[in-house]
């Protein structure tokens, strides 16, 4: 392939992607701005659980991940009997592992807020809210399992496309029981719930029932679970369910620095998290993208292809996020007025995202590589490098000014750590042994 062919590729597989992310992040936004006018208190209440449920939601991820790059290099290698066989044991283990987090996340949804600092004028909302979420766990589990082994197949557009239907189901649901219903924040918590139900359900249908590569109908074989897969799955989803795991704690511990800082600043670093992630959803993106070019380049025993996708991939990611900072920086005032009319935390996230807007640059080049990673099976080094900068430069420096400089301080915390954990995912990509052993050398 020319360098021309592959760019094409990488951005062709991009697009799709990207415009999930994007759409997703658009009606996040809607949801956000629906409970934000309901007041800061509503608003404190879902940003006080928010990071628990990021963590709830990166671990059944890695479960998902430790199949789907399986299935990712059997595609690869042309073997689809093998892909087929990893889908089928995939199902039953994921299906287990989501009803242990949604019963993890009931039997603590009661004292959590109280855990994470929060006041009695904003918990009861956050534990009805965090419940409601973690009751739905098997149908973000399947949606996202479901969704990954379609991209993994190359098929980008089915599940970007249904990403997207979500995102609108989720906004029209959320305004009939947010609003029209009147259930306030716990509308918005039913609302996704229903939504991720309905997906579910879709992409299951194109995974199992349409897909060329990797349905089911007529095909006899085993669901239950064998050594060798699950082993596999093991390797690769188990040092990246380390990393949410502890990633997702460094979150919560960011969440109590913030908590003493009081319901504005809650609010602000809530929603200013909000608005960034219109930033840094197009890196997600050609993420997934690098991920099924570097897993089937990978499979199929491509070092040279490999590493060329590996790395116009990243580059692509550092030029669009770029962008996306700058933009970021230049709006940050309206974007921050579109989610709320409280004008104290129009200012203070207006400050904090335009010193996270210099960071953009390498946080794209910290997700891309991540995703390349992920595509070989790579995921213990990347999973104790991203460890070490979120403990030990993040959370370190946002206890240390967020005395001294309040929320903007733990912004410029942040800022540095993903500066950091870019720059040495860099030296990586470049310098490290992320490819390992390949069956040739072409």
């Amino acid at each position: 392939m020319t360098t021309g062919e592959k760019l094409r590729l990488i951005v062709s597989l991009s697009i799709p992607s990207i415009l999930a992310q994007i759409s997703a992040t658009v009606m996040f936004f809607i949801d956000a701005s629906m409970v934000g006018h309901l007041g800061a208190n509503a608003s404190a209440a879902i940003g006080l659980v928010e990071t628990t449920g990021w963590l709830m939601g990166g671990l059944g991820a890695a479960a998902n991940m430790g199949f789907s790059v399986q299935v990712a290099h059997a595609i690869g290698a042309n073997d689809f009997e093998r892909a087929r066989r990893v889908l089928r044991q995939s199902l039953v283990c994921c299906m287990i592992f989501s009803l242990i987090i949604s019963l993890t996340a009931l039997s603590v949804s009661i004292p959590l807020p109280y855990w994470l600092g929060g006041t009695e004028e904003i918990a009861p909302d956050a534990t009805r809210y965090f419940a409601i979420i973690g009751a739905c766990g098997f149908f973000f589990q399947m949606t996202g399992l479901a969704g990954s082994m379609l991209k993994c197949s190359g098929n980008m557009k089915i599940p970007s496309a249904l990403n997207i239907l979500a995102c609108v189901m989720d906004v029209a649901f959320n305004y009939l029981f947010i609003y029209i219903i009147g259930m306030g924040v716990v509308g918005a918590a039913v609302g996704t719930g229903v939504a991720e139900l309905i997906t579910a359900c879709l992409m299951l249908y194109f995974l199992l029932v349409r897909s060329d590569m990797l349905h089911l109908r007529g095909r006899k074989g085993s669901f239950r679970p064998q050594s060798d897969v699950v082993g596999n799955a093991f390797k690769i989803g188990a040092p990246m369910a380390l990393n949410h795991l502890l990633m997702g704690g460094a979150q919560i511990v960011s969440t109590l620095i913030v908590a003493p800082l009081g319901t504005i600043a809650i609010a602000a670093h809530s929603l200013g998290i909000t608005v960034e992630s219109l930033c840094y959803m197009p890196g997600y993106g050609i993420a997934e993208a690098a991920t099924t070019l570097v897993g089937q380049s990978f499979g199929a025993g491509q070092r040279l292809l490999t590493k060329s996708f590996a790395r116009m991939s990243a580059a692509l990611g550092i030029g669009v996020m770029t962008l996306m900072g700058l933009l970021m920086w230049v709006f940050a005032p309206e974007l921050m007025a579109i989610l709320t009319p409280v004008d104290d935390i129009i200012r203070m996230g207006t400050d904090c995202l335009r010193i996270e807007a210099f960071a953009e640059p390498m946080f794209a080049a910290a997700i891309v590589c991540n995703g390349i990673f992920v595509g070989t099976g790579d995921t213990l080094k990347p999973a104790i490098m991203s460890l070490l900068s979120m403990w030990g430069v993040r959370l370190t420096l946002a206890a240390l000014l967020a005395t001294t400089y309040g929320l903007p301080g733990v912004w410029t915390a942040m800022a540095i750590e993903l500066t950091f954990r870019g720059s040495i995912f860099l030296a990586r990509l470049f310098h490290g042994g992320w490819m390992g052993e390949m069956r040739n050398e072409k």
